[in-house]
């Protein structure tokens, strides 16, 4: 483990460079009756090397900023700041090869007294730190996370976020107990680590749909993993069991994306689409990038084909592909109609399908019809000028390649 710390461990350099950015950019603000803070993995010391990403909170006095738009009041104290909307607007500031975030939130002193769900993030701060004989550990869950592909919280990647990875190996009190225990998850799985629920643990619906409930230890009615979905859940009980069975430092360390690669290694038929996303909030761009994905994916299976593989990677521009045998499907299918016994129903079928002879099988009607796609290529023209894709994404091209 120490070999594979020395890769994700960040720097006494990169720490310092934090500070100072920090430093400079509390000095822009000079608002009455606020504190300026560090915030997220920065100020819990839980960030990965090469992070790039740096939170900072302004927190207003609630006794002066009670029903003031804080948000507003932030914008006028900041230069160059890029404004993003969201349930309460922020800032971003890009400084060199950091992306710094200037949150506004309200010094609170209880979580319960929250107006927004940022106003909590000092005490998930505080609750880390408490705990601090993790971080360690904490690091190595991070890395294993975004290495495998279910790390973070945005509505494009549904995974696990950096507090969610946080307060798990704080739960299970080291990262090797954490990977034994999410191998034998079985869903829904429930943590409470404070054990307000007593056992029976009840939030609003919304927040119990997930594969997974982790009470927030800070906030009794929150499940801090409300936004992950089934397939990023299994993906980590899947990796957790693979780790378990071989360890390797391969686990830790994210391979860089390479459609040559993924081109060259292929043995079936590979079709790639290469997109350009349309402009908008990160967030909002990438949610439509997995919509128009999944609706490709969908329609592919609804059409019988069989997926060998299929993702898809989003760096300036967007690449989904998708792997099938090389096998082309059968030129006819049949189509059900209704129970033979159902006379009605079935002189209507026979209507409909005058020109086929009618058939029965197990007491059903059915007809023998022409395929409308025997390979994926044929329907893949269709769907990326569907209007569902062309109202979410840019595509520019797709190819097809077979061994």
């Amino acid at each position: 483990m120490k070999e594979i710390l020395k890769l994700i461990e960040p720097s006494k350099e990169e720490q310092e460079s934090i500070k100072i950015i920090t430093k400079e950019i509390s000095k822009q603000i000079k608002i009455p009756n606020t504190k300026i803070i560090l915030g997220g993995s920065s100020a819990k010391n839980t960030f990965l090397k090469n992070n790039h990403d740096i939170d900072i909170y302004v927190k207003f006095d609630p006794k002066n900023y009670h029903e003031k738009n804080i948000s507003k009041i932030l914008k006028k104290s900041l230069k160059k700041a890029i404004e993003v909307h969201g349930s309460r607007d922020y800032f971003q500031i890009k400084e060199s090869k950091y992306i710094i975030e200037i949150i506004p939130i309200m010094d609170i002193t209880n979580p319960d007294k929250a107006e927004n769900i940022t106003d909590i993030s000092p005490f998930h701060t505080k609750f880390v730190l408490k705990n601090k004989k993790y971080r360690k550990d904490i690091l190595l869950a991070k890395a294993f996370a975004k290495a495998n592909g279910f790390y973070g919280a945005e509505s494009y990647i549904q995974g696990f976020s950096g507090y969610s990875i946080e307060v798990l190996t704080i739960h299970y009190k080291g990262f090797n107990n954490l990977i034994k225990k999410v191998s034998q998850w079985e869903s829904p799985t429930i943590i409470d680590t404070k054990n307000y629920h007593k056992g029976h643990v009840k939030l609003n619906d919304a927040k119990m749909v997930s594969p997974i409930i982790l009470v927030d230890p800070v906030q009794a009615s929150r499940n801090v993993t409300a936004v992950v979905s089934e397939g990023k859940y299994n993906l980590f009980i899947k990796r957790a069991k693979d780790y378990l069975k071989k360890p390797s430092k391969d686990f830790f360390i994210k391979e860089d994306f390479s459609l040559e690669r993924i081109i060259q290694q292929n043995k079936d038929k590979l079709i790639t689409i290469e997109i350009e996303p349309l402009e908008g909030k990160k967030d909002i761009v990438g949610s439509k990038l997995l919509k128009c994905f999944e609706y490709i994916k969908a329609q592919f299976q609804k059409n019988e084909f069989k997926l060998i593989d299929a993702n898809w990677h989003w760096n300036e521009k967007a690449i989904f592909y998708f792997k099938f045998p090389q096998e082309e499907l059968s030129k006819t299918i049949k189509h059900y109609g209704p129970p033979i016994t159902n006379k009605q129903a079935l002189d209507s079928f026979k209507k409909t399908w005058s020109k086929y002879p009618i058939k029965t099988e197990n007491n059903k009607s059915y007809v023998i019809i022409p395929r409308k796609y025997t390979s994926p290529e044929l329907l893949i023209k269709e769907l990326i000028n569907s209007s569902y894709c062309k109202e979410r994404v840019k595509i520019i091209h797709h190819k097809l390649y077979k061994r």
